[in-house]
């Protein structure tokens, strides 16, 4: 008995503990949630700025912006600060930021179903499927949400069709991509890099991995002839982003396709920026007249609203993946599907890519009449639609370089973004206004003409000189 009221003593006493430990809990989680919530409602950019340096992974360097409320091409900072977007997003926000229409479909979607998981059937899915890809004419999509897992899918169905149709020995399936790519940060993604920033200390890549030069017909099908009994697919950009806007010589989207028929290697366009519209082609394929054997979408598909990605082929590539092959519990999830719809509609209803081939010519030649004024600092103007990039002669820049001038630009409201050290991408949405892009394109001239001589002057210039840094692939300096 006394065991017995012992027992229930303890158990009171843990009970009585267990109530001072949840109430202790609840006031600490509540001023912390209150103190997030005061924060967050008074933040400055420059507190915001450092709360993410200091909660967040340092996997970005960001242009010293905030954004807090958007509207077509137009960005206002916690301040109110108004800026117009030359970035959208890596082509993300191709239709502008919070469309009406693509914010109707994510709102009625998002209050009746947002996720089924691919276990279930949904009643959205399906009609976005059909949609898809009869507005691009293949037979089936396989939908994922990043971009980067679009590549990823692309890169197994590759490698499965290989083994399967082509008949590769097993583990010998190669896939060929060009020097200066991007395709994202995934594994295999990253495996098909030159960049050294995205391959250094992560080894050991991903094997089976071949390497050719952008635009070089003569060394694809060199390539080709060699090893084309093992390799399953040719993955490429049809304009190449993060290189620099870099376009291909003209025919060679043609050359690429008759090789890919040749040889039975499966053409695969990673179409996730230059496509849906951004180049002033649905497809930047389309500038050609040639139709690969997979494509790969993302960004703008998602209206910049929710990550949204396909990969689009034939029966007899895309029904080599099985079930329980490949899959993603998000992907072709109702509010994506929605979303989608909306997406590609607000494309075709406003005309985006014609809109984007003339803005783009515009934007172009106000930017040629700027280098014409500086041709000792600006080395090329180039691009298709609203797909542009601004290289610009290193020495001249010099100790600045193309972050610096994109500081420039953001103090005078024009949002860009470099890549590499030379080059600046001037992507705007497409929705972009005429006016907007004269506001735009006289910013760069401004900032040329007023800013880079004060920057070049007062930049303190580094002791030592700027260190090689070679592609570890090829040993050429891909981005000097």
């Amino acid at each position: 008995m006394a065991s017995r009221r012992c027992m229930q003593q303890l158990l009171l006493n843990q009970i009585k503990r267990n109530g001072i430990i949840r109430a202790n809990n609840a006031r600490y989680f509540s001023s912390v949630t209150e103190g997030i919530a005061s924060s967050t409602s008074s933040s400055s950019s420059r507190h915001l700025i450092d709360l993410e340096h200091d909660y967040s992974a340092h996997n970005y360097h960001p242009v010293p912006i905030v954004f807090s409320h958007g509207k077509g091409s137009t960005i206002w900072d916690p301040e109110g600060k108004r800026y117009l977007d030359f970035l959208a997003a890596y082509s993300a926000v191709n239709q502008g930021h919070c469309h009406p229409k693509i914010m109707k479909a994510l709102i009625e979607q998002a209050q009746t179903l947002t996720l089924s998981s691919r276990a279930f059937y949904n009643d959205k899915f399906p009609v976005f499927a059909e949609y898809l890809t009869k507005l691009f004419g293949y037979d089936m999509v396989l939908p994922m949400n990043t971009g980067a897992e679009g590549v990823e899918t692309a890169i197994k169905l590759a490698r499965k069709w290989g083994y399967e149709k082509k008949r590769i020995p097993k583990n010998q399936a190669m896939i060929v991509s060009c020097c200066g790519c991007f395709h994202g940060r995934t594994m295999g993604a990253i495996s098909m890099s030159c960049d050294n920033d995205a391959t250094r200390g992560f080894w050991p890549l991903l094997p089976g991995q071949l390497k050719v030069d952008f635009g070089d017909e003569a060394a694809l099908k060199k390539l080709f002839e060699e090893k084309g009994e093992h390799i399953a697919g040719f993955l490429f950009e049809p304009i190449q982003g993060e290189a620099g806007v870099v376009i291909p010589p003209d025919g060679y989207l043609k050359a690429v396709r008759e090789l890919c028929s040749k040889y039975n290697i499966l053409m695969i366009a990673d179409e996730i920026q230059s496509g849906i519209a951004r180049s002033g082609r649905m497809l930047a394929c389309d500038w050609e007249g040639v139709r690969p054997d997979v494509v790969i979408l993302g960004k703008a598909l998602g209206g910049g609203v929710i990550p949204v990605s396909a990969v689009l082929a034939d029966k007899d590539v895309m029904l080599c993946i099985q079930p329980g092959e490949h899959g993603s519990t998000f992907g072709g999830n109702p509010l994506a599907s929605a979303v989608a719809i909306a997406s590609l509609q607000v494309v075709l209803d406003e005309k985006l890519a014609e809109r984007s081939a003339e803005m783009g010519e515009e934007l172009r030649r106000l930017l040629t009449k700027t280098q014409r004024q500086f041709p000792e600092i600006m080395m090329e103007v180039r691009g298709k639609g609203l797909f542009n990039a601004v290289e610009l002669f290193s020495k001249s820049l010099f100790p600045a370089n193309a972050y610096d001038l994109c500081i420039k630009l953001k103090e005078r409201g024009i949002l860009a973004k470099p890549t590499h050290n030379a080059t600046i991408r001037l992507t705007p949405p497409l929705s972009i206004s005429l006016d907007e892009i004269r506001e735009g394109a006289k910013a760069f001239h401004d900032v040329l003409e007023h800013d880079l001589p004060k920057l070049v002057k007062e930049k303190p210039k580094p002791t030592a000189p700027k260190a090689q840094n070679p592609c570890d692939r090829c040993g050429r300096e891909l981005y000097g």
